[in-house]
């Protein structure tokens, strides 16, 4: 048996956790699979599954090989579809990473309405506030709220956000409205940050980037439960500004400093570069990037006023 036949047959028995299960599917008979299997394991040196008399599970081994399978044999389908000038949609999974409060608001509803538009691909999302090696934990597309390293990935800009600080009208009108950052020092704040974070406020004053330090009184790691407590009143706090698209609209919180707000962030979508991007990785890609860069909370659009008619 081929290699490419033999890395179906070992596909199939993983995703079966069954030979047996595998040779029906395939139409194969059950020692031909285990020779198949047994073959391939011969060639890499390795034990890619472990037999017991139940079931069959993937080794460490085998786990990242069965990702690599799939993926080559997605590939060589996309390839031959392409060469026969099918425009087959995509198929296969993808895997998707964003921060977690992003792509609750925003990431995860383009990817479901992706998987809507190509009922052959499976999607999933990991959502971390962190930022992970896309080859190393096995997933295609990263979105990113920063400005980005130089690396080998591959980079699509769709919007930017601002670090924002922000306090409900109710706090305002009673403690007033701050005008310098300076005039934290006599406000009460509310503290989001991540662990090892820093623990101050970046601004900018006279064309430089400085820094402020509010006097604290609740600190919370989740930019969800700082925003809920300065909607009850508790104080200001910093976040970024899609954070509380939902909030300044309603009127629940106002903005407050913008003069002194630090540069916006981008907001990119990252992944593998050049061939190592498959068909459908590149289409959720331009997907994401059409639908984000239509996205209000990261591409504000600036009210113009228009002159006022001649006199007649």
């Amino acid at each position: 048996m081929d290699r490419l036949n033999a890395m179906k047959v070992f596909a199939a028995v993983a995703e079966e956790e069954s030979f047996a299960s595998a040779a029906r599917l395939l139409g194969l008979s059950p020692p031909a699979v285990t020779r198949a299997v047994s073959a391939l394991e011969d060639r890499i040196g390795a034990r890619l599954l472990e037999r017991t008399t139940r079931r069959v599970r993937l080794t460490e081994a085998g786990s990242r090989f069965l990702d690599d399978c799939k993926r080559i044999l997605t590939e060589i389908d996309e390839a031959e579809a392409s060469a026969a000038g099918s425009h087959a949609q995509p198929r296969g999974s993808i895997a998707v990473t964003a921060p977690v409060m992003f792509g609750r608001m925003h990431v995860a509803p383009v990817v479901l309405d992706f998987l809507t538009r190509y009922p052959g691909v499976t999607a999933r999302l990991m959502l971390l506030d962190r930022v992970v090696d896309l080859m190393e934990e096995g997933l295609d597309v990263a979105i990113r709220i920063a400005h980005l390293p130089d690396s080998s990935l591959s980079a699509v800009r769709v919007g930017t956000v601002r670090r924002v600080v922000c306090a409900s009208p109710h706090y305002l009108r009673a403690r007033g409205t701050p005008q310098t950052p300076s005039d934290l020092a006599g406000h009460d704040a509310i503290l989001f940050a991540q662990a090892g974070a820093t623990l101050e406020w970046p601004f900018v004053s006279k064309q430089r980037i400085q820094t402020a330090k509010p006097r604290t009184q609740f600190a919370v790691n989740t930019a969800d439960v700082a925003i809920a407590a300065a909607i009850a009143g508790h104080g200001l706090t910093n976040v970024l500004s899609y954070q509380i698209a939902p909030e300044l609209a309603a009127g629940r919180l106002q903005i407050v400093l913008a003069a002194f707000e630090p540069p916006p962030l981008p907001v990119h979508i990252v992944h593998l570069a050049g061939r190592q991007a498959s068909a459908r990785v590149r289409a959720f890609v331009d997907f994401a990037a059409e639908r984000l860069r239509r996205d209000a909370a990261l591409n504000p659009v600036t009210p113009t006023c228009s002159a006022p008619p001649p006199p007649r």
